[in-house]
């Protein structure tokens, strides 16, 4: 059999071909008197290929089976298109039908709300959007491990299952292992075990950070970076926040907060870079569809220094500023996403740094600043989205980081390796987290994480 190509290099053709072979699904037919025109998709890129399909070449049975959504496979000859609106068309020699699809199929020809297409999240990557959207996050994973290879960065994997909470904020999902056959419904009323009994003999959850791990890592490697999946037990549905999402989590030895702030800025700009290169096509749609200014905005992104101001200031500045909040700022509480927002698009009208942060609204791990009040923490906030990343320099002084923990009711005992790190060969270290679906948004424009990841896991829906 000859080989298959892909639609969007289809598409790239400088010349005619006597025979392709091509498969995808049907978009949409259109009948004329002696030829049916057919938009073909194969999911590799926003535009289509025009099928001219004489009459004749299938039986009739077969032909009314070819209706928008059914896959196919096709034989032709490429041709330049009689048309307008595309180069090349593809004349049907022939075609056999591999999937049928009703006239009851889901997704025909008409625009479809957000909220209509999660509930049907198994079908929207076969519409335009969709789609874009994950070529665009395919290209932008590639995207990060290109940027942390360059710079000598080793990929490592950290436990999706642990028996600790990184950020301290309890909200985890327990794991426990229930009784025989109760896990698959066969003997509802089958006790649980004791904790002691259970699987591990000891709490366990699943991950919100990979960082502590990740710190074990580079105390050996000097600079790693995690890229996978993380988990939070919130119980939220704003538009920003999932219960299953995915982080990237680069951790440095012999790094201070700047070096942070500056690797977090590099990558960033690298990103966009590779993704507005390869998927200027996708991110046209969104352009235009979605959020307006969207590839302006990108640019802006790629150029611009951060701005780099400490927590104080930023406190400052919210409480003078003529805007109406529903939070009030105040100094010792956390930002909220208006603040957020006010500070990078009206105040800056670009992304901000803030750091210094209160110690008393911060994690154990990070770095005691020399007024005893605040820590060496950060946050990169950005237009539309708020914040982005969050990374901090860690506390590698052993005598503090004890004194630290006692102080927020955590037991030391606990943490014991996490404490050896600073016992044996302990350096200054630092990292910072990157909501894989937070950078899709602000690539895409997209307003709400449920559309920037395949299959939501929000309260509630726990469907596909």
């Amino acid at each position: 059999m000859k080989p298959v190509k892909r639609i969007k290099d289809i598409l790239k053709s400088t010349a005619p071909e006597d025979s392709l072979l091509v498969r995808g699904w049907v978009r949409t037919r259109r009948d004329a008197k002696d030829f049916s025109f057919i938009e073909l998709g194969d999911g590799s890129s926003v535009a289509n290929l025009q099928l001219i399909l004489p009459k004749g070449i299938i039986e009739a049975d077969t032909f009314k089976d070819i209706n928008t959504g059914t896959a196919l496979e096709v034989e032709g000859e490429l041709a330049p298109s009689q048309g307008k609106g595309q180069k090349w068309e593809l004349l049907v020699k022939e075609i056999r039908v591999l999937g049928p699809a009703g006239p009851d199929y889901p997704l025909q020809k008409k625009r479809h709300t957000d909220e209509y297409l999660r509930e049907i999240a198994h079908l929207r990557p076969r519409t335009n959007k969709y789609g874009a959207l994950l070529r665009i996050r395919s290209e932008a994973a590639f995207a990060i491990h290109t940027f942390f290879r360059e710079r000598g960065f080793y990929y490592v994997h950290t436990p999706i299952i642990t028996g600790n909470d990184c950020e301290g904020a309890g909200e985890l999902f327990q794991l426990i292992t229930p009784g025989p056959g109760a896990a698959c419904g066969l003997h509802p009323q089958a006790p649980l075990k004791t904790l002691a009994e259970d699987f591990f003999g000891k709490p366990a959850s699943l991950t919100v950070s990979g960082q502590l791990e990740a710190e074990i890592l580079a105390h050996g490697l000097t600079a790693v970076y995690t890229f996978g999946p993380t988990f939070r037990a919130e119980n939220s549905n704003t538009p920003r926040h999932a219960a299953e999402f995915w982080m990237i989590e680069p951790e440095a030895a012999f790094m201070d907060l700047s070096g942070d702030m500056d690797l977090a800025e590099d990558m960033v700009k690298s990103v966009l870079t590779q993704i507005t290169s390869g998927c200027t096509e996708d991110l046209e749609l969104f352009d235009k569809f979605v959020s307006e200014g969207l590839l302006l905005r990108l640019e802006e992104l790629k150029k611009k220094d951060y701005t780099r101001i400490s927590y104080k200031e930023a406190i400052e500045i919210l409480s003078s500023a003529e805007a109406s909040f529903d939070f009030m700022p105040l100094y010792g509480s956390d930002l909220q996403t208006e603040h957020e927002r006010y500070l990078t698009e009206t105040h800056f009208q670009g992304p901000v740094f803030v750091y210094d942060y209160p110690k008393t609204i911060k994690p154990f791990y990070m770095r005691i600043n020399d007024d005893n009040q605040t820590v060496a923490a950060m946050d990169l906030l950005v237009p539309r989205v708020g914040e982005l990343i969050g990374g901090s320099q860690r506390e590698e002084r052993y005598d503090v980081l004890v004194s630290r923990m006692k102080e927020l009711g955590l037991k030391p005992e606990n943490y014991w390796w996490y404490l050896d790190l600073r016992r044996w060969g302990g350096t200054p270290h630092a990292g910072f987290g990157l909501g894989f679906e937070r950078l899709l948004m602000l690539v895409t424009g997209i307003g709400n994480i449920r559309d920037v990841i395949p299959f939501p896991r929000t309260p509630g829906n726990l469907e596909f």
